[in-house]
């Protein structure tokens, strides 16, 4: 074969891949004399000739120049000497054409004693060469900024568009150092990144960074960099070269959405309009603005105001009428603001009308004129301080949700010297819209939880009075208003007899369907204690009226499967006479009431829990205590007790030492009570009723047993006459006498022994006659012509009261006077 005449001690050369690399080379196995032993597939493709015609025959026929022997021969010898050699030789294919291929010629082996040598080729396919004018114009017009530093980190080379981002001519670049051309720009953090790469050698992608260019001035630009190192034949390391492109909108979409994402922690963490709308100014300022203020509607900020009037339906109104909600600056005191918080505004950029509340589009004013004559005409004090505080650009968003109109949030710019652009709106935008919405559901929440409280205000007792029987203090603390108002209730009922009832209950759940139930169960225990119900009675019926009004609510008659929204509630009932200074109470999974004796001892009263209201087919048991003149009496709810920590053992232990001074003013001392055990808002209503307890003293009670004798009917009209006497009430003995006639005549004619006759004199006059039959009379109106059936009526025309009421022993009918205002001592409550 002809080889061409090449330097035998030059190292082989190396193409474009490793010489060792000879998997999709074509091979062929030739003898000293040059005839070919073994062909390939691979060779059969690179030269297009079977195995059939090549194998056998000599190699010389396939090269496509004329053979030089000396060369071949000298070929073989290198061969022979243990070392190989490779070259570029043309071959001629099958089809007639040449083909220039790399060959490989391998060190001299032996086969069954036969002098052998492989060969193995591939194709020397055109390399393109790039001129250097081509060169020249991938580095100076390559979209990316491009730049070489020497080891000391000054500028060797860099191309046009990095000349361009940063607005310093080449001239003045090379030679000198990024920290001496453009010391804002990140520049001390960016030598470091090349001193690590000159010292690891590895590269460093995709840096990002915010800087300022001479080029642009006015406008902060993000970059993304990355740098790598250069290094020359020897393998050392000659400088750094670095990539800069201009990524400030990519970076910029990337802020806003991160922006938009904090806005949705940020904005809207309490169900308050104001407060929602101070986080949407304090937000935005100033990582957006440098001014920011928040005007709402004024149905929005009023607790009663629904904001119909505003929807799309409807006639438009004249103006806007509005309030300054939220304010922020970048400037102490907010000298730019033209109204305060609180203050009543009608700013509305020139040229919209009230419609941009309603269905306008967001304003943008990339540059503010405060010489422009609508600003001045329609805003000249604004106008003035735009000029005095350097306002250059604005953004107005009207504030809508659900189809309401609630507002107008504007957006301003001065210090920060970038105008406002398009892409601005649509963050502007998000950041209102979230807003809006949280607006609107502390808008919807406050007057939910305005109408609850106010519901709950109306039903609880608007004045409180225990007679001469009972000092009473009460307190009633709403829930926190992220909970709601819920269902406790609390109530002091005059009975009969000085007596006087005492309840507290608590309804589960929250909101005006609490407060609506509360009510319904004050009403009814009012009229079941007018029954003159024992406590665990009065708990009985009422237990079955809960029953009744879940079955109602849930649609049902009881059946299994019904989810009742009336779910329950818990109550105390408790019955004072202060005749005997006794107790009567009966609770329904209430906590039991605290007792302080007047020497300051306190303990809680021990009665029988009792299953809460609701829950059915189980009793209820009454506990009588005895109370010492001036002991403190307290009834609660849970919320007291419970506290920060949950824990109601520890809460009724401070209850108990709250109230260890029962001395104190007991109004005082109610206040003092709730503001120490609850001194933060709470999840749950707080309500807590103090009474302190007197007694009826024997000179306010006159008693006679009557005997089973018609006779004796004068004789006791005639003590009960001088009794009133001696008591002062000259002008109710006469009506005294008749009563106590008609209701001593009757139970002698009808009811059982033993009859007792009893005059009270307290905040009323009262008649009692008790006997041991459990039938109660009734009233008749009796006809013109019939000769009795006229007593009670006749009683219910002389009293201001009567009733009856039943007892362990038998019944007791009893009736009341009116005593004179300058003859009773503590008039009671209005009945």
């Amino acid at each position: 074969m002809d080889f061409p005449r090449e330097d035998f001690d030059a190292p082989p050369a190396r193409g474009p891949r490793d010489l060792l690399d000879a998997s999709s080379d074509a091979a062929a196995l030739l003898s000293a004399e040059g005839v070919v032993l073994g062909w390939t597939r691979g060779a059969e493709a690179l030269l297009g000739r079977p195995a059939a015609e090549v194998v056998g025959r000599s190699a010389v026929r396939l090269l496509a120049s004329r053979a030089d022997p000396a060369r071949i021969a000298g070929v073989a010898e290198r061969c022979r000497s243990g070392m190989g050699w490779s070259g570029l030789i043309p071959v001629r294919h099958r089809d007639g054409h040449t083909l220039d291929v790399d060959l490989r010629v391998s060190a001299a082996f032996h086969i069954d004693e036969r002098e052998c040598f492989l060969l193995s080729a591939r194709e020397r396919r055109p390399q393109w060469t790039m001129e250097q004018s081509v060169l020249d114009g991938f580095l100076t017009r390559s979209p990316i900024g491009m730049a070489v530093m020497g080891p000391e980190l000054r500028y060797v080379w860099l191309n046009d568009t990095l000349e361009r981002f940063g607005g310093v001519p080449r001239e003045q670049r090379l030679g000198r150092r990024l920290s001496e051309l453009l010391p804002g720009l990140q520049a001390t953090t960016i030598e470091g990144l090349m001193r690590k790469v000159l010292t690891t050698r590895e590269p460093i992608t995709d840096y990002e960074y915010l800087g300022w260019s001479w080029a642009d001035p006015h406008r902060q630009h993000a970059y993304s960099t990355s740098f790598f190192p250069l290094v020359d034949a020897d393998d050392s390391v000659t400088g750094v070269c670095y990539m800069v492109s201009d990524v400030t909108e990519r970076w910029n979409a990337r802020q806003r959405l991160s922006m938009v994402n904090e806005a949705a922690t940020r904005i809207g963490t309490t169900l308050d309009v104001l407060r929602t709308a101070q986080e949407l100014a304090d937000f935005a300022v100033p990582r957006f603005a440098d001014f920011v203020i928040v005007d709402l509607l004024e149905p929005v900020l009023s607790t009663e105001g629904h904001g119909a009037w505003l929807s799309d339906a409807g006639p438009v109104p004249e103006g806007p009428v509005m309030r300054r909600a939220a304010l922020r600056t970048v400037r102490d005191g907010s000298p730019e603001a033209v109204a305060d918080i609180g203050d009543p505004v009608d700013f509305l950029p020139p040229a919209h009308g009230m419609d941009l509340l309603i269905t306008g589009d967001p304003v943008l004013i990339p540059e503010l004129d405060p010489e422009d004559p609508l600003w001045l005409a329609e805003q000249p004090e604004r106008t003035a301080r735009m000029r005095q505080f350097g306002l250059h650009s604005l953004i107005s968003v009207p504030m809508r949700a659900r189809k309401t109109a609630l507002g107008l949030t504007t957006f301003a710019r001065s210090v920060n010297p970038v105008s406002f652009q398009p892409d601005d709106v649509l963050l502007a935008e998000e950041l209102v819209a979230r807003a809006a919405v949280c607006v609107d559901n502390a808008r919807r929440y406050t007057r939910e939880h305005t109408a609850a409280v106010t519901l709950q205000r109306s039903l609880l007792p608007q004045a409180l009075t225990g007679g001469t029987a009972l000092e009473v203090a009460s307190s009633y603390l709403p829930a926190d208003a992220t909970d709601g108002v819920g269902g406790d209730w609390f109530d002091v009922i005059p009975l009969s007899g000085a007596r006087v009832g005492l309840v507290v209950g608590d309804v589960v759940g929250h909101g005006l369907a609490a407060a609506a139930s509360m009510g319904r169960l004050r009403t009814a225990v009012q009229t079941l204690a007018d029954m003159e119900l024992p406590p665990d009675e009065l708990l009985a019926h009422l237990d079955d009226l809960v029953l009744r009004l879940g079955e109602e609510e849930s649609g049902g008659t009881g059946s299994q499967g019904s989810t009742a929204t009336f779910v329950g509630a818990t109550c105390l009932y408790a019955i004072y006479d202060p005749v005997t200074r006794r107790c009567s109470m009966a609770r329904a999974g209430h906590p039991p009431p605290v007792v302080v004796a007047p020497d300051g001892r306190a303990w809680f009263a021990e009665l029988p829990a009792g299953p809460p209201l609701g829950l059915g087919g189980m009793a209820f048991e009454s506990t009588e205590v005895e109370l010492a003149e001036n002991s403190l009496l307290g009834l609660y709810t849970d919320g007291l007790i419970e506290g920060a920590d949950q824990d109601v053992e520890r809460g009724m232990a401070r209850l108990r030492g709250a109230l260890a001074d029962p001395a104190a003013d007991l109004a005082t001392l109610c206040t003092a009570t709730v503001e120490q055990l609850v001194p933060v808002p709470q999840p749950d209503d707080i309500a807590l009723l103090l009474t302190r307890t007197h007694a009826l003293g024997a000179d306010h009670v006159a008693w006679w047993d009557v005997p089973v004798d018609p006779a004796a009917v004068a004789e006791l009209r005639a003590l009960a006459s001088r009794q009133v006497v001696a008591w002062g009430l000259d002008e109710l003995a006469m009506t005294t006498e008749l009563i106590v006639s008609e209701l001593v005549t009757n139970a002698i004619r009808y009811a059982e022994p033993p009859i007792r006759l009893k005059l009270l004199r307290d905040a009323w006059l009262t008649c009692e006659v008790a006997d041991a039959s459990s039938t109660a009379p009734r009233l008749r109106h009796a006809r013109s012509m019939d000769e009795g059936g006229r007593g009670l009526f006749l009683v219910a025309q002389l009293a201001h009261r009567w009733g009856a009421r039943y007892t362990g022993d038998g019944k007791i009918i009893w009736a009341e006077q009116e005593i004179p205002p300058d003859r009773s001592r503590g008039r009671g409550p209005a009945r």
